[in-house]
């Protein structure tokens, strides 16, 4: 039998064993890398905004197995320097227009590094009190400034309340379960095969791919069919008529879900009168506002979201567009107890005091997973680091900027604006008769400008504007038109990056034109 001596000897070559949280070490090392980003946020416009990378590429630079002693912290950010940055798109870059705002700032920053040093796992009340706690005030607080109904928030009394989760998937997947459970509880879960989940052919994916993992059919899926001519907006009619064929069908309608700022065109769905149409049918209706629901602590803004009182869940992302770093979604329920039916664990050995005496919450049992992130510390950061008016004013400002980007292409006759814009995103294209010649349907070199041809040429415009480093931007496809989108919302973003950005495309429209 091996001596105790034996089984514990250092392996040959490697160094006096180090703790791995020696404090001296942390001191500096942290000091180096909050200087290290200092850097790299000082000089993030020297960097192509979209990384040019091409795949594979890390695999060519690294060693392909881990070193067996330890390297320096001064090599490892020498490494970071020269091979993971290339590598990343930026998505703080002030020159960044694409998808939505991933947006940062000081104190969402250093939240997340208070959260992370503190390294609790906040499952249940006692597991750190002050995370669960500080949880659900920072939401009742935010709660206010959107101005919620009581019934959403813990100091409504009404049995309301909100939960900060990962990500809009895990919200949708969260809501939608409890949904399915109640309603199952009502009919029997060998039914589950009836249930249908409805949106609009603008709801975000995550919604359908929420249904599949919580058992709901691929075939009882709605994603009903908008119409540019009406802001792409899901109308409560086209939801009556949906949900009448499928009752006649004998199916079970049984969940709704809204948006308030759509992913491809920040369209708008009347949340009230959805809400009418689905309480005749004792529907849940989860309102996904990810994006804009951010810019509805704005006075100017929150009619957007009036009928909430009506539907049964309501979700944004802190971390697109309210500086909070990722991973930050907000999300407030009217009944937490469909959360917990569906959502909750027992064993022995989490039961408490705490817990069996009903005055606290349990995150866990509101929440996929059991372990749970301490993110309530960088929202309530962000919070009091720049008071609510502030905050207002950074919002509008992206809008300012997004409708002076409007302005701008509205003064060239060679685009459009596609969609009208609401927010801080504009959808735009290059028109047909900028590829005309002599306006008689054909370009210079003789082919037709029809959609499909048109499509390809804005494809070649984007593709171009974002191969130049200079700006990035992303896409989209509404009723068969290929339109460019143009996001506002990184926090280092100026007037001066807007009237750039416009000038990239300027240029590159010149040299796709000229070439066509």
């Amino acid at each position: 039998m091996a001596s105790f001596d034996s089984l514990h000897k250092p392996e040959n070559n490697s160094p006096n064993i180090v703790n791995p949280l020696n404090i001296e070490e942390f001191r500096r090392q942290g000091h180096m890398i909050i200087d290290f980003l200092a850097n790299y946020y000082q000089n993030i416009e020297n960097y192509p905004v979209l990384s040019q990378v091409e795949p594979g590429y890390l695999k060519k630079l690294l060693p392909n197995s881990a070193p067996n002693i330890p390297e320096p912290i001064e090599t490892i950010l020498q490494d970071i320097q020269n091979h993971i940055i290339p590598g990343i798109t930026h998505w703080q870059s002030p020159n960044y227009f694409a998808y939505f705002p991933s947006s940062g700032s000081v104190a969402g920053f250093l939240g997340e590094v208070l959260s992370t040093g503190f390294n609790v796992v906040g499952f249940n009340w006692i597991s750190s009190p002050a995370a669960t706690e500080l949880e659900s005030i920072v939401m009742d607080w935010l709660g206010k400034m959107l101005e919620l109904p009581q019934t959403f928030l813990f100091a409504g009394n009404r049995g309301g309340g909100g939960v900060i989760q990962g990500t809009t998937c895990e919200a949708m997947l969260c809501t939608l379960t409890a949904a399915r459970d109640q309603i199952l509880s009502k009919i029997g879960r060998h039914n589950i095969g009836k249930l249908v989940v409805y949106g609009s052919d603008q709801t975000h994916c995550a919604l359908l791919k929420a249904a599949k993992i919580a058992g709901i059919e691929p075939r009882n899926f709605r994603a009903i069919k908008t119409r540019k001519s009406a802001a792409f907006e899901l109308s409560p009619e086209s939801l009556q008529r949906a949900i009448r064929l499928d009752v006649e069908a004998g199916l079970i309608p049984f969940f709704l879900c809204a948006t308030v700022g759509t992913t491809s065109t920040t369209a708008i769905d009347p949340i009230g009168t959805l809400c009418d149409v689905a309480k005749d049918y004792g529907m849940w209706v989860h309102v996904d506002a990810a994006y804009a629901g951010s810019a509805c602590i704005c006075p100017e803004f929150r009619h957007y979201i009036d009928g909430i009182e009506k539907a049964n869940s309501f979700s944004l992302n802190a971390h697109k567009w309210f500086f909070t770093t990722l991973d930050c979604c907000c999300l407030w329920v009217k009944d937490p107890v469909a959360l917990n039916n569906s959502l909750s664990t027992t064993a022995e050995f989490l039961t408490n005091k705490a817990s069996d005496s009903k005055q606290v919450v349990d995150y866990k049992d509101w929440q996929i997973c059991l372990s749970r992130r301490f993110r309530a510390m960088k929202l309530w950061l962000v919070l009091r680091s720049y008071g609510v008016a502030n905050l207002r004013n950074f919002l509008r400002s992206h809008v300012d900027m997004a409708i002076r980007f409007q302005l701008l292409v509205e003064s060239d006759d060679r685009f459009e604006v596609v969609v009208p814009r609401t927010f801080a995103m504009l959808c735009f294209r290059l028109l047909p008769t900028a590829l005309e010649k002599k306006q008689n349907g054909f370009n210079k070199n003789g082919h037709k400008v029809d959609e499909e041809y048109t499509n390809g040429i804005n494809r070649k415009l984007l593709g171009s504007v974002n191969a130049s480093g200079q700006v990035y931007m992303t896409h989209t496809l509404v009723e068969g038109i290929y339109v460019l989108r143009f996001a506002v919302g990184a926090t280092l973003t100026e007037d001066k990056h807007v009237i750039k950005a416009w000038k990239v495309v300027q240029e590159t429209a010149d040299a796709v034109l000229t070439a066509v």
